[in-house]
C-alpha cells in the first residue's frame, strides 16, 4: 500500500510516517525534504506557502507515489496535504492502481500542537505558521476515507492501528 501521512505542522507526519514505514518494511519519503529553497526561506521567514508555491512540491510527491504504484512496491510520504485540492493532485500518481493511495490524517487542538512546534528545533517552518496552515486545513471528508488519529495516542499506538487494519483486523 501506499499512504499518506498527513496533518498541520506538530502533528507528527515524520515521526509517524517514519515508524509505519519501518513497521511495513517499505520506504519513507520525508515530504518536507521536496520544498523548494526557495519555499523553505519564505516558511523560515514566517510567511505562509500560498497554492501557487506549493504546487511543484504536490506534483514530485504524487510523482513518488505514482513511481511506487507502477512498481508496485509500498510507500509512505508525509505532506501536509491540507486542503482536498492537494490531496487530489496527490492522488494523481497513482488515480487507476488499486488499492489508491490511503491517507492518514493527524489531527490535534491547536494548544497542543504550538506546544509541540515551540518545543521543537532545526525546522524550518516556525510556530507562528500554524495558524494560517489551521486556516487552510479542510479536514478529509467521508467521501475521502482517510483514516484519522489524534495526535494524543502515541506514535507506536497510531502505527499499530494503521498497521493492524492494512492486515484486515479490526482496530
Amino acid at each position: 500500500m501506499r499512504f499518506v501521512v498527513m496533518g498541520v505542522a506538530g502533528a507528527g507526519k515524520s515521526v509517524v510516517g517514519a515508524a509505519l514505514a519501518r513497521a511495513l518494511g517499505v520506504e519513507f519519503v520525508e515530504g518536507d525534504a521536496f520544498h523548494s529553497h526557495a519555499n523553505r526561506e519564505k516558511m523560515a521567514s514566517g510567511a505562509p506557502l500560498t497554492d501557487d508555491d506549493r504546487a511543484e512540491w504536490l506534483r514530485d510527491l504524487a510523482e513518488r507515489l505514482g513511481d511506487a504504484a507502477i512498481r508496485g512496491a509500498g510507500v509512505v510520504v508525509s505532506c501536509s496535504a491540507l486542503k482536498r485540492v492537494y490531496r487530489d493532485v496527490l492522488r494523481t500518481g497513482d488515480d487507476r492502481v488499486t488499492p489508491p493511495v490511503r491517507f492518514v490524517y493527524l489531527r490535534g487542538e491547536e494548544s497542543l500542537l504550538a506546544q509541540r512546534l515551540t518545543a521543537r528545533t532545526g525546522h524550518f517552518m516556525p510556530p507562528s505558521l500554524l495558524a494560517s496552515q489551521l486556516a487552510t486545513l479542510e479536514e478529509p471528508t467521508r467521501a475521502e476515507d482517510a483514516w484519522t488519529f489524534s495526535v494524543t495516542e502515541s506514535p507506536d499506538a497510531i502505527v499499530a492501528a494503521i498497521v493492524a487494519r492494512t492486515h484486515g483486523a479490526s482496530v
